[in-house]
């Protein structure tokens, strides 16, 4: 059981760390995944992540880039502790003796185990996130004051969360997108739990990890963080537009039906829409994780 609380412990800090790193990047990845398909001959909203970006910072100033950062701070505690903690728990069970470090076959199998139940608190949580930075983008491509008051649809999380709950099917309303969330969270998270340990042994030079400074655990995270992104990001843009679509008018019926029209309107290059900066917040989020979070650990012994 103490293993346990430090666990939950330690996966708050690190989440804590994630989120203050990562959230401007995410803002702007959903604004660019989110953002409506131009029609012929006319330019996107956006035309890459730096032009979101200025344009952001231009409308909103700096905080539009923590726009719907309430939701993910308010759940960073259990979801990180949900990840950190099933993944020791499964660690445990997968143990043939104490002491004896698992496989990284088996490491993989913990992270998927910790993905699986993550998913739950993930989908909520980036629903009501992705509509208000869906919004944040419509507010700054409005043009007039009517258009600007009609764009402002939610006043916050909580406004977000009780909106869905009343007019989009209640409580299974906060769960739209639960199908690409199991995607993309079960073989992220054991291919990003399976290539730290990897990376960290790589850099020790074998199983034992223990001597490793933060400069490592630090690589360690950021290609931990690489790798999550570099196989599941199309599904991604599909839970993201199936989390904005318009509940009473929607574009889409499902998951394989956002998928293939993504692909037949924009090609490839529409399921990756946001690419970059996943990636640029992947990296230096997902090291100030794992490093928040072995140092915190390692404090409580």
């Amino acid at each position: 059981m103490a293993d346990v609380w430090k666990d939950l412990a330690s996966g708050t800090v690190g989440g804590a760390a994630q989120l203050v790193v990562g959230h401007p990047f995410d803002t702007i990845k959903v604004k660019l995944q989110s953002q409506p398909t131009p029609a012929p001959g006319q330019l996107p909203r956006y035309t890459g992540a730096i032009d979101a970006v200025k344009q952001t910072v231009a409308s909103e100033g700096a905080k539009g880039l923590y726009k719907g950062m309430g939701a993910p701070l308010a759940t960073v505690a259990a979801f990180n502790a949900v990840l950190f903690t099933v993944r020791g728990q499964m660690e445990g069970l997968l143990r043939s003796e104490a002491g004896v470090p698992l496989t990284i076959s088996q490491q993989f199998v913990c992270g998927a185990g910790a993905g699986f139940a993550v998913s739950f608190l993930a989908c909520p949580t980036e629903l009501i996130k992705c509509r208000l930075q869906a919004q944040g983008a419509a507010v700054a491509g409005a043009s007039t004051t009517s258009s600007v008051v009609a764009a402002m649809k939610y006043g916050g999380p909580m406004d977000v969360a009780r909106h869905v709950l009343r007019s989009e099917g209640g409580a299974r309303g906060l769960f739209k997108g639960l199908f690409p969330t199991f995607a993309r969270e079960v073989p992220g998270n054991a291919t990003m739990f399976a290539a730290y340990e990897a990376f960290k042994r790589f850099l020790a030079g074998g199983s034992d990890t223990s001597s490793l400074g933060q400069g490592s655990l630090i690589m360690a995270g950021g290609v931990a963080g690489a790798s999550f992104w570099g196989i599941v990001y199309p599904t991604d843009v599909v839970k993201s537009v199936l989390q904005v679509d318009d509940y009473k008018n929607p574009k889409y019926t499902g998951s394989m039906d956002a998928f293939r029209k993504i692909l037949k309107s924009e090609g490839v290059k529409g399921l990756y829409k946001g690419f970059g900066p996943a990636m640029a917040r992947s990296v230096p989020a997902n090291a100030a994780c794992f490093l928040a979070y072995e140092m915190t650990r390692s404090s409580l012994g």
